[in-house]
């Protein structure tokens, strides 16, 4: 298999080697950062672990960045492995080849990003790095063969294969689950029958960690009604179709959202205990994680934008080509960000401020209070200006698409 993806890695376009080259540089990164995060958390004081927070908050967006890259590469990727159909090849081995061919654009970055920390940190604990290598190995891996599930190669072409899903109730099982074991460790705190305190923090670890999958996707009911409601009141054609593309596929965007809900997450969460607890340089390193983060979500979420387009694009030219001006498509996308972006980071910014707030209900005062409303205000709109603003910057990619298949 080796020698084969070899032979097919010679006939890649410019742009498959700049999304590998974003692969491996974002599997470099994300290696980088967890294993600074992990040397951090060694020490017990309160900078340390916010610092370690803030480098760990880092590596979320872009593993969610590598991710949506290998996803807008698959179909190109497919193409070239297409032609192995031909020689016999089934189905089934033209995705392990991608998977492969991921797994090993993200060994070689994360061996890159271990050779980085190795040698930043001399003095170092080192112990953990084998153990980040191998895991973000393994997620290169598992996010290739994901990204070639929605894609049929065949030796007459390749297709994109639609697998819309709308939201489910196990969503709201899994966020409703994270709120109970959640408010169960903060009721609980020190009377765990043997366990004692110990339970408690598992507890509230646990349900955090249910919490913010919870919140990521069932978000997915709360866009779909958004939409609908949207769509209800629309005043314009491009207010309509929006809410119509946004409701008929809000799983999508809620996947293409998380992380920059996550980073609007930890941003009023940040902000809340920043208000109880008094500002300091750690926090202050949270917060430059936190606009770092965001801006990595950013690029994410241009990534998908550049898929949506590449599924919708025939759609776009039908009605460029029965007279709809091409600013007007690009309001659609606009508008597009703003009804699935509003309802993502509401929920994640009230999200992350209640987390804090039950955690430390005991020290806060009004004036604090007020402070966390205002931040967690400030990260929600931060966010939602993130998502306009990438798809300002996709009109580009909607002029190419259009072009494209009218060449086509």
């Amino acid at each position: 298999m080796i020698a084969v993806l070899r032979m097919l890695s010679r006939g890649r376009s410019r742009a498959e080697r700049a999304r590998a080259w974003l692969v491996a540089a974002g599997a470099g990164l994300a290696t980088f950062l967890v294993c600074t995060a992990v040397s951090l958390a060694d020490y017990r004081d309160e900078g340390g672990s916010l610092t370690g927070l803030g480098l760990a908050l880092l590596a979320v967006p872009v593993a969610g960045l590598v991710h949506q890259a290998n996803r807008l590469a698959s179909a190109t990727r497919e193409r070239r492995l297409a032609a192995l159909r031909l020689a016999g090849a089934t189905p089934g081995d033209v995705r392990r080849l991608g998977a492969l061919e991921s797994g090993l654009l993200a060994l070689g970055g994360s061996l890159g990003g271990a050779a980085l920390y190795a040698v930043t940190h001399l003095a170092g604990p080192l112990p953990q790095v084998p153990v980040v290598v191998a895991l973000v190995t393994l997620g290169g891996v598992l996010s290739g063969a994901r990204a070639g599930r929605h894609v049929i190669a065949s030796p007459l072409g390749v297709a994109r294969r639609a697998r819309v899903r709308g939201p489910r109730v196990r969503d709201l099982l899994l966020f409703v689950a994270g709120v109970g074991l959640f408010v169960l460790g903060v009721v609980m705190k020190g009377r765990f029958p043997l366990v004692g305190p110990y339970g408690s923090a598992v507890a509230m670890a646990a349900g955090l960690v249910l919490l913010l999958f919870g919140v990521t996707l069932a978000t997915t009911w709360l866009i779909r009604a958004y939409a609908r409601r949207a769509g209800r009141r629309a005043r314009s054609a491009e207010a309509l179709l929006a809410a119509r593309l946004v409701e008929a596929d809000p799983r999508a965007w809620a996947r293409a959202l998380s992380v920059v809900g996550l980073t609007v997450f930890f941003g009023a969460g940040a902000g809340a205990q920043q208000a109880g607890v008094g500002y300091s340089h750690a926090h202050a390193l949270v917060d430059v994680a936190l606009l770092v983060a965001l801006v990595t979500s950013a690029l994410a979420l241009m990534v998908h934008q550049a898929e949506a387009l590449l599924d919708h694009r025939r759609s776009f030219a039908a009605l460029a080509a029965s007279g709809v001006p091409e600013r007007a498509l690009g309001g659609v996308l606009v508008r597009q960000a703003v009804i699935a972006a509003l309802p993502v980071c509401s929920v994640a910014a009230v999200s992350g401020v209640a987390v804090v707030i039950l955690t430390v209900l005991d020290v806060y005062q009004v004036q604090w209070l007020g402070w966390a409303v205002v931040r967690a205000v400030a990260m929600a709109g931060v966010g939602v200006l993130a998502a306009v603003l990438v798809a300002l910057a996709a009109r580009p990619l909607l002029r190419g698409a259009l072009r494209f298949e009218t060449r086509v």
